[in-house]
């Protein structure tokens, strides 16, 4: 790993660290404003694909977190990136409510398969037009691939377990756009001038938001909050940089020991 440098960007995951749903977790808007207080640059880092960045930002401002929307970097931004890339048409598997991320893409007579959460459309018949699709020679791009996320009623499947129905069904692979993915985190940190060495990552998911932040370079900091369960940090090796309780006690660490 590359010699720590001076801190100087924090990356902080969304649903499972700042809030729950339309809960925030206690004492998370005081704890940015005294992180906001410091010199680093703070972004925004979220594999939700259940609403559209315009929602999200009105879902954080009615929980009165200080966040605009060119600080938040979602995998539905680094998926639509793909797609232009690429220059495909996607079979658009995501939530009716994340389809304004998409707006302008051309989806007619699709050669290409874009899967995020969307409960509402993992049913037979639509993943097995994807199934088809993939069996032509389509590529699938997976927003991202976690095993579950947490709502409110309890841990709910996430698009994870449907990417992998879909890969091992056709015999391929998924780009996956989303963290853990190397090139999600240096996408996010690419506007603040900062290298992997001199940012830390604040999230809920062990593997995904740790896992993937440290591999990339940078510190880990895992919250018991959100999805985490019980021994979480032992999944990953290295374990995470700290485990801590919320993300008030991650920013409380960072002013005291990273500054």
């Amino acid at each position: 790993m590359a010699a720590r440098r001076a801190l100087k960007a924090v990356l902080v995951d969304l649903n499972g660290t700042l809030h729950i749903e339309d809960a925030a977790v206690p004492g998370a808007q005081e704890a940015l404003k005294r992180l906001r207080a410091t010199s680093v640059k703070v972004r925004f880092v979220t594999n939700t694909t259940k609403e559209s960045k315009q929602d999200l930002l009105e879902r954080l401002k009615k929980l009165e977190f200080d966040i605009s929307e060119d600080e938040i970097f979602t995998s539905l931004t680094a998926a639509r990136n793909l797609v232009e890339q690429k220059q495909v048409r996607p079979m658009l598997l995501v939530d009716d409510r994340a389809l304004p991320d998409f707006s302008g893409v051309q989806t007619g007579d699709p050669n290409a398969v874009v899967i995020g959460l969307a409960p509402e459309h993992f049913h037979y018949q639509l993943l097995n037009q994807a199934f088809r699709l993939l069996l032509d020679g389509a590529p699938l791009i997976a927003i991202h691939k976690a095993r579950y996320y947490k709502r409110k009623d309890g841990l709910a499947l996430g698009p994870g377990p449907f990417v992998t129905a879909l890969e091992y069904a056709t015999d391929s692979k998924a780009i996956v756009v989303g963290k853990p993915e190397k090139t999600f985190f240096l996408e996010a940190l690419r506007d603040t001038g900062c290298a992997p060495e001199e940012a830390v990552m604040i999230g809920d998911d062990c593997r995904d938001d740790v896992g993937g932040a440290q591999n990339t370079g940078m510190l880990g900091i895992l919250v018991k909050t959100g999805k985490y369960r019980t021994a979480d940090e032992e999944k990953i090796n290295p374990p995470p940089y700290l485990t801590c309780e919320s993300f008030p006690h991650a920013v409380d660490h960072i002013l005291q020991h990273l500054l």
